[in-house]
């Protein structure tokens, strides 16, 4: 099984491909993680990404891609994987199909997660942490009776800075700008599969296994 996950900031991306991961045995291989692990290791691609990052600049296409590479060449994705987070851009998503053609490897699916903006709007601006349990609650979404819990314990319920609605709407003004014509690029190649990602964590995961199924 070999998938791309697209979706919006809020679409429970990663939260769906961790349970794929566990139940599957297949690598998630999200891009902030394995531009991280490959700079750590050192390795030929990591290496020059490292440069980069020192001199304040942003990582390349081709070093991403040189990097996925190398991740998708390690034993564990040797039966599938689970790449989020890459492609994010319509070039990307060509050279992916050009660097999966060299290696021998085919795309079985690009999966969407399908959220609605009201909703991705409220999982975003309404997440909060307990700052007594370091729970994470959503103020719209928890039920009362644990967000109570924190506050009668004496807790607050933290919001991130970057979790202001100004800059939510901004993450997802780009993600329509950018990452949205990756649907009908995926389309068009028969790719694409729809998921209805309202809803309870295993209410959706449930549609999404369905869905890999189809």
């Amino acid at each position: 099984m070999r998938i791309v996950l697209l979706g919006a900031p809020g679409s429970g991306k990663g939260t769906q491909a961790q349970k794929l991961m566990s139940e599957k045995h297949i690598p998630q291989i999200s891009t902030g993680d394995m531009l991280r692990a490959a700079v750590a290791a050192g390795t030929r691609f990591g290496q020059k990404a490292r440069s980069i990052m020192d001199a304040g600049n942003l990582v390349s296409d081709d070093v991403m891609l040189g990097i996925i590479s190398e991740r998708l060449a390690e034993p564990d994705a040797a039966d599938g994987f689970i790449l989020d987070g890459f492609p994010r851009t319509e070039k990307q998503a060509l050279d992916l199909e050009d660097l999966l053609d060299e290696i021998g490897v085919r795309l079985d699916a690009a999966i969407l997660m399908d959220v609605d903006q009201d909703t991705l709007l409220k999982r975003l601006t309404g997440r909060r942490t307990c700052s007594l349990t370091g729970k994470l609650l959503n103020i719209y979404l928890s039920p009362k009776e644990e967000l109570d819990a924190c506050t009668k314990a004496g807790g607050e319920l933290i919001q991130r800075e970057d979790d202001n609605e100004k800059t939510i709407r901004n993450r997802l003004d780009v993600y329509r700008q950018q990452t949205e014509p990756l649907i009908g690029y995926y389309r068009k190649r028969g790719k694409l599969k729809t998921v209805d990602a309202d809803g309870t964590i295993d209410e959706v995961y449930a549609r999404f296994k369905q869905t890999l199924k189809a």
